[in-house]
Order: structure tokens, then sequence, then C-alpha cells
């Protein structure tokens, strides 16, 4: 569901100003670090600044920035040193490096294409370049072209400017956006959502986004009651429980229970619970794994902006199926550079976005999938996705010295080890 314009930005009175139920404390003692803040420049050249919102949706440094890039230079790099076509029908045979890649005749890079994933944390600037198409400046000074893929570009932008109220923005009358950390004491008006999730493969506690939407105290839980139609503020709800495939029991604060349906916020046509679960980065449980969620106090918000500054290229060891290792800095997928970028991948109904600062190892498996080491020690069996199934492009590795990368198809590869 979509929330109201001016309830992320006005969650006043009794969600705002005063204790909650549950020991919720006020919003004037909520640590605001986590939330997105910064100014946006119109075409205009008018400025709003202030705490923002992606289309009453993402609002927090940790949430997640998708898009697809435009630019693939690494597999222009593959395309133009080292590969040679061969058509077989409707596919070509490419040779990169003395192997061999099946690709599909009509892909204008001879790979499949790329999503890019973020972090919002880890952007300095966006730089609108047309309807649907967009420049990113990184803290750590790269720049990406994307477009399309996600609303996270085109979209509108909710920006809450203390001397104008809330403001709506049009993607295409946007200029730029630049992130900032928000001031000390400059108060959202609402406090995030936090819990603990239990699913039949055990429990994700952290920040919550409720079917991939509500992510705020002033959010809005919608569903049929025997009673009629009904909106509960997610800040008011105690807990939520899977009841069957079409609806929820609903707990409130005050102890009073709903069972509601016909609403994809209650039944199976849910899009997804996101936990940001500090193990793992963030967790997406869909319905049928989903049993309850009990929401629990949290004084903070999340990471601050100031969290992201550190980051650094990806480096550590290949090794291939025949034992022969490379060392160096790694292309992951042909595409993946950065320890920010995110490793996305799926156990059961379980859906996994990992940054690759957080990965030790990952090692491919048969019947497309990897097993994938963190650097906790904890080990994932991860399928389903680009990363870590057989069609993965392969990883190239710049060995210190040297001016050619040595290109690793993901056939051929046995383990990757991250510094």
């Amino acid at each position: 569901m979509r929330t109201i314009g001016s309830a992320f930005l006005t969650g006043l009175l009794l969600l705002g100003l005063l204790p909650l139920a549950g020991g919720q404390v006020a919003l004037a003692e909520q640590d605001n670090q986590g939330f997105i803040y910064g100014t946006v420049t119109t075409e205009s050249g008018r400025e709003y600044k202030g705490f923002l919102r992606w289309d009453d949706e993402e609002a927090f440094w940790d949430d997640l920035f998708h898009s697809s890039k435009d630019d693939l230079p690494y597999m222009d790099e593959v395309d133009d040193s080292h590969r040679h076509r061969e058509k077989r029908g409707q596919r070509r045979i490419i040779k990169i490096f003395n192997w061999e890649i099946k690709v599909d005749e009509d892909d204008k890079h001879g790979f499949s294409d790329r999503i890019f994933i973020s972090r919002f944390g880890n952007i300095a600037e966006i730089q609108v370049t047309g309807n649907n198409d967009a420049r990113l400046v990184m803290r750590d000074g790269e720049r990406y072209d994307v477009s399309g893929y996600a609303n996270d570009v085109g979209g509108k932008i909710l920006v809450r400017d203390a001397g104008v109220g809330d403001v709506y923005l049009h993607w295409e009358r946007i200029d730029t956006v630049r992130f900032e950390a928000p001031p000390r004491g400059e108060d959202p008006g609402v406090f995030r959502l936090h819990g603990k999730l239990a699913t039949r493969y055990g429990d994700f506690e952290g920040f919550i986004q409720w079917d991939k939407e509500e992510c705020i105290s002033t959010d809005e839980l919608d569903g049929e009651s025997e009673d009629g139609d009904i909106s509960i503020p997610m800040g008011r709800i105690r807990s939520i429980e899977r009841y069957g495939s079409r609806g929820s029991e609903v707990i409130l604060k005050d102890d009073r229970r709903f069972r509601l349906r016909g609403s994809n916020d209650v039944n199976e046509e849910n899009r997804g619970i996101m936990v940001e679960d500090p193990r793992y980065g963030r967790v997406v449980v869909y319905w049928d794994e989903f049993d309850k969620l009990v929401f629990s106090d949290s004084e903070g918000s999340g990471r601050g902006y100031g969290d992201y500054e550190d980051s650094g290229k990806l480096e550590g060891k290949v090794t291939d199926t025949k034992g022969e290792t490379w060392s160096g800095r790694i292309v992951f997928d042909l595409d993946e550079t950065e320890s920010w970028e995110i490793l996305n991948g799926s156990y059961r109904d379980l859906e996994y976005n990992i940054p690759f600062r957080m990965i030790r190892s990952i090692e491919p498996r048969r019947h497309g999938e990897s097993i994938v080491v963190l650097k906790s020690g904890e080990e994932l069996r991860l399928e389903d996705s680009q990363d870590v199934s057989d069609r993965n492009d392969g990883v190239l590795v710049f060995a210190s010295g040297n001016r050619e990368p040595e290109y690793i198809p993901w056939r051929k590869v046995d383990r990757i080890e991250f510094d």
C-alpha cells in the first residue's frame, strides 16, 4: 500500500510527542542519523533540503538503491582484447583466454545485463540525466551511469524541507540530489520499525520494511476486518502472524486483536518482508516462509552516513579446478569491483543481499548454487541468482605488476577467497 504523502513527515501527537505503549521512547530522544538526508536541486535552480524518502519506500541509509548499469567496462575490455566470436545458430561461442562462453546473439555486450545495487549511504550524489536515467557519484569517487529497472530512478522523491514543508518532487524536474548526514537534533517526526521475524528456517532480527515498503511508525497496515476496512499505523502494532495464505492476525500494543484479509499487506500477495539483519545485510522473507513478526523497541535508526566512508576494491585469491591460483584485484562476474557492492542469492523463499565486505569466500557447486562463507564464519548455500549460479560470467584477477588480467570462467572456479 502507499502511505499518505505527509504521513512520513508529520507523525505528531501520539506517534511523535508522547511515549507509546510498549515502552517506545519519545521521538525527541530518537537518533536521526540513520535517516536519508540531503539537498535536492531542481531544474529551475531551487533547492529543498531535509529528510528524504524515495517514492514512499526507502528512507534509510542502509536501504538498497536499484537500477541497471549502462556501462560495463570490464566486459568491453575483455571483448576488445581477448575474445573471438564464432556463430553457431542463434548463439555465439566467445573465446576469452582460451576459454569458451556461450552467449545470446542479440546481447549487445556478449554477456547478460547487470543490475546496480548499492546502499544509499554509499552514494554521494545523484545527477539526473534523463526521465529514467541518472549518473551516480559514489562516496569512493566511482561514477555509474544507470537507467530504469526499479522506481529508484524515475520515481518521486519526498523532501521534508524545514522552511517549506513536505515537497514531492518528480524525477524529470530534479537536477541533482546531494546527500549528507542530518543535523543532530533535527526531528524526522517518526521512528523506524524494528523487530524479530520468525521463519521455518530460523529467526531474523533487525530493522523492518514490511511488504517492501512500510518501514516507519506512521506507515499503515491495510486490511479487511470483520467490522470493515481498517488502516493501522505500524507504530501501534505489537505483532503480525500469518494466518493461512489469505490473512494475518494482528495484535496491537493496547492488546486488541484483529484478523485481517483482503490486502497484500496481510495475505499471500505480500511482496516480501525485509529485515536489516547485521549478520547478513538485507534479507527478504517471502510469505510462504514467514511465520510471525514481533516488533521491538529500538532507540536508533540505523547506521549513519559517516559509517559508509570506508570502502575498497575487491581483492583476494582465486583458485581454479586444476589447483592453479591467482591473487590480486578481483572483478566478480565481470562487473562487481567494490567491497560495498552486493552479492545476491536465495535459499528457499529467503533472499539474501550481502555486501561483499562481509564475505570470506565463495565456492561454486553443481546444480546452480554456491557455498558462501561469511567473515563471521557462518556458511550459506545460495542459488537462483546470477552471482551464485552457472549464469555467472566468471572473474578477472589483476595481479600486482601485470597489465593484463587473468580470466577464469565460472565453470573453472573452485574457490574465491576475499581479503
